[in-house]
């Protein structure tokens, strides 16, 4: 009679015994999927955006005069338009 082999059994199991990382035979090529290049290309373009937008502007808030860069001033704005719209265009119920 041969030796049974428990080591893959139920009870001896191990979480992650046994088990090998599969490594793409792409490598680099792999990784790099549409969805990741258009986020690299996006955290770029942002970069450029604040290097680019780095000097200060005066903006007039009905009475008070606040001053801030202006790559703070862009998305501040973009964000309180997008709020106004969403406000003005969402569905009414009831």
């Amino acid at each position: 009679m041969s030796r049974k082999d428990t080591s893959t059994g139920a009870r001896n199991r191990t979480k992650g015994a046994g088990k090998r990382a599969v490594r793409s035979p792409e490598g680099l090529r792999g990784r790099l999927t549409p969805a990741r290049i258009a986020g690299l290309v996006i955290v770029v373009l942002t970069l450029v955006f604040i290097f680019e937008n780095t000097r200060q502007v005066r903006i007039r808030l009905l009475i008070p005069e606040v001053t801030m860069p202006l790559y703070l001033a862009l998305p501040a704005t973009w964000v309180l338009g997008g709020l106004c719209g969403g406000y003005l265009f969402r569905r009414r119920t009831g």
